[in-house]
């Protein structure tokens, strides 16, 4: 996320811009999205990084493009781990290059190959198209892993933001239908609820922030469309999933001053109650996004080592080729 982006979101928009800094509406979107994403070629610059795109289609043949990076050397990687990666904006801006100088950090120290995905967006898409777009680009990467040289076994879903929600909701969809294997799932102050009633999101309301309960209001409306809220599925709303037993043991973290604090709090309770493995962190001070929007902070930088520390445990623990069991209640 770019600092014009940032700029854009806490002054509302521009001088003269109509409604509160706090919101955001079609027209606002339209100015913002060429703003969401910034080219990654700056990151790959110096990186030893080979990069491959490919088109995966969707359920309803949509191409859905997918960025494969990987470590470069003399010989292609062979069953090394894999971070699939979901990038966010509020599932109504970005592409598959937001935010990725975080998994790209995990490739350097790693050896991790990074597949990220480019979901299609609302409100132009609808419903479950956000959370299937990410689903078939997952099964492709594990259909694939042998040619990408990474281990099935290894594979972890993660993003931030909205991106950590579809994470999520790509954890039960695999989970429901039976594959692909997750090894684990890494949150990023993950976009869970749509029902937006918690006390955090009543915090920030009302006044400009980098993702406010309002702004967060227009991306579920517009993701949702005309669903009744009895009639939301958990994949694409994880927060109202019945059953969160048997997923991958999870990372969720967020900051203290943020709308999705109480919505992560209460996801990583509720696999704790449900018999599986959560690692929480809600970092004081922080706000949505800390670390992506400013990477030098301490906070940020203790964000980063603490995620980094428990990707190396999750991924050494768990031998190549062998798919872990989790605990059930």
């Amino acid at each position: 996320m770019g600092d014009q982006l940032v700029d854009l979101l806490l002054t509302g928009l521009d001088e003269g811009a109509p409604g509160s800094p706090s919101e955001l509406d079609a027209e606002a979107l339209a100015r913002i999205r060429p703003f969401s994403s910034m080219p990654v070629e700056p990151l790959l610059a110096g990186r030893a990084v080979d990069r491959r795109e490919v088109t995966v289609p969707g359920s309803d043949g949509t191409p859905i493009p997918l960025t494969v990076l990987s470590p470069a050397g003399t010989e292609s990687p062979v069953d090394a781990p894999c971070v699939y990666w979901m990038h966010g904006g509020g599932m109504v801006m970005g592409d598959r290059f937001s935010q990725i100088d975080i998994p790209l950090e995990w490739l350097d120290e790693l050896g991790v190959v990074v597949v990220t995905v480019d979901y299609r967006l609302a409100p132009e898409a609808t419903g479950t198209t956000l959370v299937d777009d990410c689903y078939q680009g997952l099964l492709w990467t594990a259909g694939h892993a042998a040619e990408l040289g990474i281990d099935p076994a290894r594979i972890v879903v993660a993003g931030t933001s909205a991106g950590g929600g579809l994470a999520a909701g790509v954890a039960l969809l695999a989970r429901d239908l039976g594959a692909p294997a997750i090894a684990a799932q890494m949150l990023i102050c993950p976009m869970l609820d749509h029902r937006n009633g918690t006390v955090s999101s009543r915090q920030y309301s009302g006044g400009p922030g980098v993702w406010t309960r309002e702004m967060n209001e227009f991306g579920w409306r517009s993701v949702l469309g005309g669903i009744e809220d009895e009639q939301v599925p958990g994949h694409v709303s994880p927060a109202v999933a019945d059953d969160l037993s048997n997923l991958p043991i999870a990372y969720v973290d967020a900051g203290s001053a943020e709308v999705f604090r109480d919505e992560d709090v209460a996801y990583a309770t509720r696999i704790w109650a449900a018999g599986g493995q959560a690692e929480l962190h809600i970092w004081a001070g922080g706000c949505h996004g800390l670390d992506a929007l400013f990477p030098r902070a301490r906070v940020s930088a203790a964000a980063r080592r603490t995620r980094t520390g428990w990707l190396t445990r999750v991924l050494t623990t768990l031998p190549a080729g062998e798919v872990k069991e989790e605990a059930h209640s």
